[in-house]
C-alpha cells in the first residue's frame, strides 16, 4: 500500500504539473532541462572516469597480495540439469583457491538435484544444498539458506548458466579489499550474443550498463549489484539482515539497503562473467518485466530512507535520484503528448506545440543512441559503422522493450495486487536449439541417404534388364 500511495502521489502530481503548467509555461522546456540535467551528469561522468584513468596510469593500484579472504560460491538452481555441470564445473578451474562451492537446488522438478548431489560426490570443494519442496520461493531464501552453511568471508553469487574466465576472482578480489567497500560488481556479457538480434542487442545493453557503472563508480556513486558475478563481504550482508525475501529482484535491493548503510558498492571491468541470452522474445519480456518491477518498487520502498539516510553518502544519494529520471521520463513523455494532444484537437493549442513534444521525444532517444554507439566503440572495440548500425538497433530495442513496460508496471503497482511471480529466465535454450538444429539435419540426411540408395536400386535394376 505504501508503494501505491507514493506513486499515485507522484503520478498524480507529475499530470497536475503539466496539465496546469502548460496553460502558463510551455512546458516542454521541462523536458529539455531534464535531458539537459541528464547530458551534464552523463558527461560529469565520463569525466571524471578519464580521471581516474589517467591517475591509475600515473599511481597504479597497489595490489595486497597478502589479502586472499576464504570465498564461498554460491549457485542457486531450478530446473538446471541442462547447464549446472557445466557451470560447477568452468568454476573449480579457477585460479584463486581459497573458496568452496554451494550448489542449491530450489525445489526443481527436473533432475538438478541429482546432477548437484553427484557434483558433490565428484569434487571436495562442491557442497549440495537441497531445498525442501514447501521451501519460501525466491533467490533471495535461497541465498539466505545457503548463507547459513557458508563458511566464506565474503560471498561470490552466480547464476546457474555462468561462466568465467581462470582469473576472476584474482580480478574482483582486491576491489574488496578497503574497509568501506561493501561489494563489487563484474561486468555482464552475453555469451550467446551472435545468436540472433535479441541475444546481440542484449550483449549491447550490458555494455552500456557497463558504461553507466563505471562513471558510477568514478564518482564513488550509487553502483548497482546485478545478480550474476557479485562479490560481497560478510560483514556487510550480516550488517542490513540478509537478503530480503520478498523482493522481486535481490541484487539491486541488497545494493539500494548497502548504500543506505553507508557501504560502497565497486565495479570491476575486468573480471567478466559470461552469461546466456535470451533468444526468443516472450520469456525476454517476463524477465525484463521482472526486473522492472523490482526496481521500481524497491525505489518506492526505500524512498524515504535515500532522502534521510544519515549513513548514506550524498554521492551515492544525488546519483540515484538521478538514475530514477530515466523511469521519470517514459511517464512524463506520455504525459505531455496526450494532454497537448487533447488540446490541439480541442482547439486550445496551435499544432507546433505537439510537434516539439515529440520533437523533445527524438532528442531523448538519440541521446540513448550516442551512449549505445559511445560504449560499443570504447568497450567492445567495435568499427564506427558498426557501432553505429548497432546503436541504432539498440536504441529501437530498447524503446520497444522498456518503454511500454515501464507505463504497464506504473500501471500494475496503482491498479493490481502485488505478485511474487519472479518470472525465472530459462536456461539452456541454446543446447535446445542446437539439438533441434542436429536433429533436422539428421533427419535430412537419413532422408538423402534413403532417396540415394532408392535410385541405386533402380539404376541397378535398369542395368541388369539391359
Amino acid at each position: 500500500m505504501k508503494e501505491r500511495i507514493l506513486l499515485f502521489t507522484l503520478v498524480f502530481g507529475l499530470g497536475v504539473f503539466i496539465y496546469i503548467f502548460q496553460s502558463y509555461f510551455n512546458t516542454v522546456w521541462g523536458l529539455a532541462l531534464l535531458c539537459t540535467f541528464m547530458f551534464i551528469y552523463a558527461m560529469f561522468m565520463n569525466l571524471s572516469y578519464k580521471l581516474q584513468k589517467r591517475k591509475l596510469q600515473k599511481y597504479p593500484q597497489i595490489i595486497n597480495e597478502n589479502f586472499k579472504p576464504f570465498v564461498s560460491i554460491m549457485i542457486p538452481a531450478h530446473n538446471e540439469e541442462a547447464v549446472i555441470s557445466n557451470t560447477v564445473n568452468n568454476i573449480l578451474n579457477l585460479d584463486y583457491k581459497n573458496f568452496e562451492i554451494i550448489v542449491i537446488d530450489d525445489r526443481s522438478t527436473d533432475n538438478t538435484a541429482s546432477v548437484i548431489k553427484d557434483l558433490e560426490k565428484k569434487y571436495d570443494k562442491v557442497t549440495a544444498l537441497i531445498r525442501e519442496k514447501n521451501a519460501f520461493p525466491g533467490k533471495s531464501a535461497v541465498l539466505n539458506d545457503a548463507f547459513k552453511i557458508a563458511k566464506g568471508d565474503a560471498i561470490l553469487v552466480f547464476d546457474a548458466d555462468a561462466t568465467v574466465d581462470p582469473d576472476f576472482l584474482s580480478k574482483l578480489i582486491p576491489y574488496l579489499e578497503p574497509k568501506d567497500v561493501g561489494a563489487v560488481q563484474a561486468r555482464k556479457v552475453i555469451r550467446n550474443k551472435n545468436v540472433n538480434l535479441l541475444t546481440r542487442c542484449q550483449n549491447n545493453e550490458y555494455t552500456m550498463d557497463a558504461h553507466f557503472q563505471i562513471g558510477r563508480d568514478s564518482i564513488k556513486g550509487a553502483v548497482e549489484l546485478r545478480g550474476n558475478g557479485e562479490l560481497i563481504k560478510r560483514e556487510a550482508i550480516e550488517d542490513i539482515g540478509g537478503w530480503n525475501n520478498y523482493t522481486l529482484v535481490d541484487d539491486l535491493d541488497m545494493s539500494t539497503r548497502l548504500h543506505i548503510k553507508g557501504w560502497d558498492v565497486r565495479f570491476c571491468m575486468e573480471a567478466i562473467v559470461y552469461e546466456e541470452g535470451i533468444i526468443y522474445l516472450r520469456p525476454l519480456y517476463r524477465q525484463r518485466r521482472r526486473w522492472l518491477e523490482g526496481t521500481i518498487r524497491r525505489y518506492l520502498e526505500y524512498f524515504g530512507d535515500v532522502l534521510f539516510s544519515k549513513d548514506m553518502s550524498l554521492r551515492a544519494s544525488l546519483d540515484m535520484t538521478a538514475y530514477i529520471t530515466q523511469f521519470i521520463m517514459p511517464g512524463w513523455f506520455l504525459m505531455e503528448i496526450l494532454i497537448r494532444g487533447f488540446k490541439v484537437l480541442a482547439k486550445q493549442a496551435p499544432p507546433h506545440m505537439l510537434y516539439s513534444s515529440i520533437f523533445i521525444g527524438c532528442i531523448i532517444g538519440f541521446g540513448f543512441f550516442f551512449a549505445a554507439r559511445y560504449a560499443l566503440r570504447r568497450y567492445d572495440y567495435m568499427p564506427r559503422l558498426d557501432a553505429t548500425f548497432e546503436a541504432l538497433e539498440t536504441s529501437i530495442y530498447l524503446f520497444i522493450i522498456w518503454f511500454p513496460l515501464v507505463l504497464y508496471i506504473c500501471f500494475k503497482i496503482l491498479f493490481m495486487k502485488k505478485d511474487m511471480n519472479w518470472g525465472k529466465t530459462a536456461h539452456g535454450l541454446v543446447k535446445e536449439e542446437e539439438d533441434s538444429i542436429k536433429a533436422f539435419i539428421k533427419k535430412e540426411l537419413n532422408k538423402t541417404k534413403a532417396y540415394t540408395k532408392e535410385y541405386t536400386d533402380k539404376l541397378k535394376q535398369m542395368l541388369a534388364e539391359k
